[in-house]
C-alpha cells in the first residue's frame, strides 16, 4: 500500500521550493504527498515582488474535512510557517492525526547565516521550539539550531578547526535531542577539509551518536535546497529507509542539481535544476 504524508507548507508558483519541491520528491520516491497549503504565492519571498494569499484561516477546513474522510497518515511533515496562528493550527492537526506509528518531521525554516528572518518574533520562536520538541526528526540549518537552543551562532562558527566545529554542533544537537526529537539533522555545514577542499556537510545527531555526510562545496546559494533535502528524508522515512542511507542519497541528488545549476548560471531565486535527477531517488 502506498504510504501517505501530510505536507504542511506554502505553495509558490516560482522558486522550486516548499510544496513544489515536496510533491515532486515524495512522488518520485513512491510516497503520496497530501498537501495542506499555508499560503499560496506567485513566487517565493526571495523575489523582489510577489503576491501572497494567506491560508491560515483555511487550514482548519483541511483538518475538519480530512477527519470526516477518516484519513490517516504514515507521516506528517511541516515546513515554513508565517506566524504563531499557523503553528497553533499545526498543533490542532497533530492532535487529530498523529498516531504512535506516524512520524513527525519538522523543517524549522527560521533564518540563515546567523540571522533570523525579520518576521521571527520571540513568541513565534518559542512556538516553533515547542513544535520541534514534539518531532521525531528535525532538519535545521546551523542558524536554526542555534536559535532553537539559544546558542551564539558566531561562537560556534569561530571554532579553530573543522573537527572542533563538528564537535561543537554535535554537543548542541545532542542536548536538544535529550529534550525531545530523536534525530537532529543539521544541514548545510560549510567547512574546509584538511587538504583545503571546501566541503558541505549534513550532520545526523542522536542522543548517543552522530555521523557527518559530506560532499564537495559546489558554490552558490539557492532557493529550495533545504525543502528538497527535508522531502527526501520524509519520503525515505515513510518507505522504511535508514536515515544514513537517505541522507547520503539526498546529498548526492542535491550535489548533481547544484553542479548543473551553477554551470547554467541559474538565478538563486529560481532554485536548482533538480527535476532531471529525481530518478536517483527511486
Amino acid at each position: 500500500m502506498t504510504k501517505k504524508i501530510a505536507v504542511i507548507n506554502d505553495l509558490s508558483g516560482f522558486g522550486r521550493c516548499s510544496l513544489t519541491a515536496a510533491i515532486s520528491v515524495l512522488s518520485a520516491m513512491g510516497v503520496q504527498a497530501c498537501p495542506l497549503p499555508t499560503a499560496i504565492l506567485t513566487a517565493q519571498t526571495g523575489y523582489p515582488s510577489y503576491y501572497c494569499d494567506d491560508y491560515t484561516d483555511k487550514m482548519e477546513y483541511f483538518r475538519i474535512e480530512w477527519e470526516k474522510m477518516g484519513q490517516q497518515f504514515d507521516g506528517i511533515y511541516t515546513g515554513f510557517v508565517a506566524g504563531e496562528k499557523q503553528v497553533r493550527q499545526i498543533f490542532r492537526f497533530l492532535d487529530t492525526f498523529r498516531r504512535p506509528d506516524a512520524f513527525l518531521l519538522v523543517d524549522p525554516v527560521m533564518g540563515d547565516d546567523g540571522v533570523p528572518y525579520p518576521f521571527y518574533t520571540a513568541s513565534l520562536l518559542e512556538q516553533m521550539r515547542k513544535l520541534t520538541l514534539q518531532a521525531d526528526i528535525i532538519t535545521p540549518n546551523l542558524t536554526e539550531l542555534c536559535l532553537l537552543t539559544d546558542t551564539d551562532y558566531r561562537s560556534v562558527i569561530s571554532q579553530s578547526s573543522p573537527g572542533r566545529l563538528v564537535e561543537a554542533i554535535q554537543e548542541i544537537g545532542k542536548g536538544f535531542c535529550r529534550q525531545g526529537p530523536e534525530n537532529v539533522i543539521v544541514t548545510g555545514i560549510h567547512y574546509q577539509d584538511t587538504d583545503g577542499t571546501k566541503k558541505m556537510g549534513n550532520l545526523l545527531i542522536t542522543p548517543e551518536n552522530s555521523a557527518l555526510f559530506s560532499f564537495p562545496y559546489v558554490g552558490g546559494s539557492y532557493s529550495g535546497t533545504g525543502d528538497l533535502f527535508a522531502s527526501c528524508i520524509a519520503a525515505g522515512c515513510a518507505r522504511g529507509d535508514s536515515l544514513p542511507s537517505i541522507i547520503k542519497r539526498a546529498g548526492e541528488f542535491l550535489e548533481l542539481a547544484l553542479i548543473d545549476s551553477v554551470k547554467e548560471h541559474i538565478p538563486r531565486n529560481d532554485g536548482v535544476n533538480y527535476e532531471q535527477y529525481l530518478s536517483l531517488l527511486i
